[in-house]
């Protein structure tokens, strides 16, 4: 083995797979370790590799090769490599969602205060530099705790009443957090589709810090790099979820090339990716992905005519009846996978709009529950999903052990006269043409906003708009691009939106109820209190309203709470609330999502949950383990 480098490549490849426990090179880079530019399969991998069960994945052994092409309609969407990629410190199994060690080797939880994560020996970035501890302490250090780089101080998840947990690097390969309350969010956050990363390649950022670098060096760097600062550069080379700088290295399976366009997006295989199939060859199976991007209202039909070998992204239901009659000229199929949030569609109400008049409406339990009322659910079913949808509030699903029918339809069910009762209630007279008017004279026309991005809500809103004008309230949509739609929610210019209910319609009693208390900005019904508790209450407004503060004191009795049964107790109330208050509209859910399969791709589930989180769409599954085989691959692959 003294030679290795200066062997052959075909005895390289004689030699690995006679030599008993050495797997085969992947055939793509065999050129490369032959050429001494990369060590050996048996060097790459970490000790041990993480080796899949592929029998409880009902998965099959592959082969090696070809190209997964996918459409995706903006540069932005080069990040969900790292959702499909789905490399975590602690991921989530398929099925039960239970916790495995993933890039860890292991980890220990005691009393979730204090976490204890161990790294696997020999694990690489995708580079080939060590990943050790101090890529945890750097994060910690220099990056969390720095104020140029992070003003608003560490992530939320990661403070606990105000407090940042210890860390400790123990040695090389063994790092520990420890909070003196429980953080039982801490796990979860790794294990995201959107994940909190809590370690940076200290290698490479280094030289681009301003406790290491030379101000010359410095200096130089922030000027080729076109930045204003130092931070700023560091912040815009530093973000391993969006997968847009090529030389940031990474463990995900496969990484940006920069070979990239406007149009196109190329992923190569990462030579160090730390899971193996269970005869020890080294994931993933597929050579390299590739995001062509196409306008969204485009890519039903580049689906429906074969420019695809996987995709979900950008179809939805009602796309599925050309899909399945475009199977007859293209080789692939179409799946129906159940998708799991508490509501496919839901109304947000913005609680914290700036309208006064508005605002003072919404906070009426008795207007969110007339217009729940006046929604005619059964109707949206019918002729949106072929009654094939779950009708009902946002909550869980019946698949949940939380779940309780009384949560789906309390205020959910269609009755006009007890919505016009309630709204009569408020005193909300009706005008001359029918419409009501708000206390301050105005006609009550309200605008709903969407981000633009799909036929399906408008559908359903026109739909609605028909019900709701019988209760005299008459309703139009603005549709805006998504960072547009989410801004005007976070200043309070949107009264209402339309989006994606609860990401967990599966959720358990251990799972975080923060889908249902005021918890994040980015929940579109309570924005700024929910942006107030994100920041520690250094930005946004607290809590007002004695239901919603209730929720919150819900949520740490929970986050405390050393028992299952305490734990369930609280997300019961926390459901009962949200059911009787409908803080959100919930409208349909449990929809069936189009998945578009190449027939030459294999280890696609048939049957599966579509989800964001937790899920990762197609992480869980696994994206490293699917293939194309042996007679399709190569026509699969071609550019």
């Amino acid at each position: 083995m003294k030679h290795w480098f200066a062997l052959p490549v075909f005895l390289i490849a004689l030699l690995m797979t006679t030599v008993p426990g050495i797997a085969a090179e992947v055939p793509s880079l065999e050129e490369r370790v032959a050429a001494g530019e990369l060590p050996p399969m048996a060097d790459r991998l970490p000790q041990p590799p993480l080796t899949l069960d592929f029998e409880a994945r009902g998965a099959e052994l592959g082969q090696y090769g070809g190209t997964l092409r996918m459409l995706m309609s903006r540069s932005k969407d080069t990040r969900q490599m790292t959702v499909y990629g789905y490399a975590r410190l602690v991921s989530y199994q398929p099925g039960d969602y239970e916790f495995f060690a993933d890039i860890l080797e292991d980890f220990i939880v005691e009393d979730e205060r204090v976490f204890t994560f161990i790294l696997r020996r020999n694990h690489r970035w995708s580079d080939g530099h060590p990943f050790t501890a101090e890529d945890f302490r750097y994060f910690w250090e220099d990056v969390a705790n720095n104020p140029d780089l992070s003003p608003a101080g560490p992530p939320s998840v990661m403070m606990v009443d105000g407090e940042a947990p210890l860390f400790q690097m123990i040695d090389e390969r063994t790092v520990r957090y420890s909070w003196s309350k429980p953080n039982p969010d801490f796990l979860p956050a790794l294990a995201k589709a959107s994940p909190l990363y809590i370690y940076r390649p200290a290698h490479y950022l280094k030289p681009m810090h301003a406790a290491y670098a030379k101000p010359d060096e410095m200096a130089k760097r922030v000027e080729d790099a076109k930045q204003r600062n130092w931070a700023a550069m560091h912040n815009k080379m530093d973000n391993l979820y969006r997968m847009d700088n090529p030389d940031l290295p990474v463990l995900q399976p496969w990484k940006v090339t920069g070979n990239a366009n406007s149009t196109r997006f190329r992923f190569e295989r990462n030579p160090y990716f730390h899971r193996v199939d269970p005869k020890g060859r080294q994931l993933p199976y597929i050579d390299e992905v590739i995001f062509d991007i196409a306008s969204p209202g485009l890519i039903p039909a580049k689906a429906g005519a074969g420019d695809t070998d996987l995709q979900a992204r950008y179809l939805s239901f009602d796309d599925y009846t050309f899909l399945k009659e475009a199977e007859d000229r293209f080789p692939f199929r179409t799946r129906l996978w159940r998708t799991a949030k508490g509501a496919h569609m839901a109304l947000f109400p913005n609680l914290n709009a700036i309208d006064p008049v508005w605002r003072e409406l919404f906070r009426d339990v008795r207007f969110r529950r007339a217009l729940s009322l006046a929604v005619n659910r059964y109707e949206i079913n019918q002729v949106i999903y072929y009654g094939l949808a779950y009708e009902g509030n946002n909550t869980v699903l019946p698949a949940s052990p939380l779940y309780q029918k009384d949560y789906q339809t309390r205020w959910a069910t269609f009755d006009l006269k007890q919505a016009n009762a309630l709204l009569d209630e408020i005193g909300l007279k009706r005008g001359e043409d029918g419409l009501r008017l708000l206390p301050d004279g105005r006609p009550m026309e309200l605008i709903v906003e969407t981000a633009g991005e799909s036929t399906e809500q408008t559908d359903v809103l026109s739909l609605i708009h028909d019900s709701w004008l019988e209760a005299g309230i008459k309703i139009f949509t603005r549709p805006s691009q998504r960072n547009v739609f989410r801004n005007r929610i976070f200043s309070g210019e949107t009264l209402m939106s339309v989006w994606a209910g609860a990401e967990n319609g599966l959720a358990t009693a251990l799972n975080s109820p923060q889908d249902f208390v005021p918890y994040s900005q980015q929940q579109l019904q309570w924005p700024k209190w929910g942006q107030f508790i994100e920041t520690g209450g250094m930005s946004g407004e607290a809590t007002d309203m004695g239901p919603a503060k209730r929720l919150e004191e819900l949520y740490v009795i929970w986050r405390d709470a050393s028992t299952r049964s305490v734990k369930k107790g609280a997300w019961e109330e926390i459901l009962q609330i949200n059911a009787d208050q409908v803080f959100t509209i919930g409208l349909v859910s449990g929809v069936l999502q189009p998945v578009v399969v190449s027939n030459a791709l294999q280890n696609v589930p048939k049957e599966a949950v579509y989800n964001w989180d937790p899920g990762a769409h197609f992480g869980v599954y696994l994206p490293d383990t699917f293939w194309f085989d042996e007679t399709s691959a190569t026509n699969a692959s071609a550019d």
